[in-house]
This record gives C-alpha cells, structure tokens and sequence, in this order.
C-alpha cells in the first residue's frame, strides 16, 4: 500500500471520530464544526508521519506504523484537549479507545486481506 493512501485512510478515520464525536454529543454537524474538534488530532497524526519519515518506515500500512501514528494522535490532540480545559477521564479513554480502533483497525484488516489475496494467488 501506498504511504499517500496510507495517509488519505490515517485522516478519514480521524474525521470519522471526530464526526462520531459531535453527533454523539448533540453537536452541530457542519464541515467546519468536525473540523475544528478534528484538527488538534489530524496536527498529531501529521507529527507521527514525520516520525515515520525520519525513521524511514517503508510500510506505513503496518501495525508498528500505526503505533506511531497513534501515539502522535493520541498525545497531541489530548494534549490540546486538556489544555483547553474541553476534556473529561471518560474522554480520554473513550477517544484513545476509539483512535486505536480507528487507526489499527484498517492496518490490521488491510494485513489480512493481503495474506488472503496471497495465499489465493500462491496455492
């Protein structure tokens, strides 16, 4: 897989959770609303890419990869939650929960559709 495809499908779940989040909570709805609640999370994300570029991770689609894109996420867009005062401990869990889900989830099932699709071509 791509690093840009990698990248494309890193930031759509991110905005999947900050959609999921705003409509959970009665908020509005509008591209700049998710955007706003989105964008502290998406600045982590783009910090764990540089990471990845700087160690010169090839497969950006793997788990390891997505540990680090995680962290990323995870650190800054709570880090800025927090400072900002807009955060609870349920928060914290549930968004680091669902982030892990969210950016893990699509590695792992890209991993085994590609052993699939490999196994199918080999045997």
């Amino acid at each position: 897989m791509s690093r840009f495809l990698s990248a494309v499908l890193d930031v759509v779940m991110i905005v999947v959770f900050a959609t999921i989040g705003r409509s959970s909570h009665g908020g509005a709805e509008g591209a700049a609303q998710v955007l706003g609640v989105a964008a502290p999370f998406l600045v982590g994300a783009a910090l764990g890419w540089l990471a990845l570029g700087f160690r010169g991770w090839r497969r950006t689609a793997s788990i390891g990869a997505g540990a680090v894109v995680l962290a990323g996420t995870v650190v800054i867009g709570l880090g800025y939650r927090i400072a900002i005062g807009a955060w609870a401990p349920s928060f914290l869990v549930v968004a680091t929960l669902s982030l892990t889900v969210l950016l893990l989830g699509w590695r792992v099932l890209a991993a085994v559709v590609g052993r699939f699709a490999r196994t199918r071509t080999v045997g």
